[in-house]
């Protein structure tokens, strides 16, 4: 009998959550039981264990500086596995802060530099004078995306080879006020500053979907 429960992991869903991040999760959701799945979310919060092969998908959303700062401090224990994991191919989406805490470093309105996981190789880097705020609008290849973005942090590509953006910008910053680009992709881990939340935009809950139901098959026929 096929098994068709979703593992899905939701990092720091208790600290991580703005903007409505969580609804990405629900969406999810939604669209997996109209195919016939039924979904597993776990919190994997401070001191937890977590292995992400163990799941379908992982979630991590977006935070204030002081949430962000409590979560750096814990999520170094999970950098071997994350790292593999997305090296591997594997579907994570990571919401603003959630995005940010997958590069090099977060430096803080406080002047504080708050560690990444190093995972890919970019930096955010917050600019007082210019919070970014507003409806955004950008183009994908899977179609266009309407959201909502604010946020003070700039973030910038340290190897522009091995990363892609998201999108391009049409309506609002993106990452920063200079690329007009939106967002990660490095194989199928997303990285965005999208919250309203992004994957009521249903072209791309389809399309990661699509990266959930691929990798399931592979996880539980291993």
């Amino acid at each position: 009998m096929a098994d068709t429960t979703i593992k899905i992991a939701y990092l720091y869903e208790d600290l991580m959550n703005t903007y409505g991040d969580s609804g990405d999760v629900k969406i999810l959701r939604f669209f997996l039981k109209k195919e016939g799945y039924t979904t597993q979310i776990d919190n994997v919060s401070l001191g937890d264990p977590f292995n992400a092969f163990d799941y379908d998908f992982v979630f991590f959303g977006g935070g204030q500086d002081f949430e962000q700062t409590v979560v750096a401090k814990d999520l170094p224990r999970h950098k071997e596995t994350l790292t593999e994991y997305i090296n591997a191919g594997h579907p994570m989406l990571g919401v603003c802060g959630g995005y940010q805490l997958v590069g090099t470093y977060y430096k803080t309105n406080s002047g504080i530099t708050i560690k990444g996981l190093g995972i890919l190789p970019f930096h955010t880097v917050f600019k007082a004078d210019k919070r970014m705020i507003g409806n955004t609008h950008y183009t994908t290849q899977w179609g266009e995306v309407r959201a909502f973005e604010n946020h003070s942090g700039q973030t910038y590509f340290d190897d522009q080879e091995m990363l892609q953006p998201l999108g391009d910008m049409i309506e609002g910053y993106g990452n920063n006020p200079q690329d007009k680009k939106e967002g990660l992709r490095y194989r199928n881990f997303i990285g965005t500053y999208s919250h309203g939340p992004l994957l009521r935009n249903i072209n791309v809950a389809k399309a990661i979907m699509q990266m959930i139901l691929e990798w399931h098959e592979k996880r539980v026929t291993a």
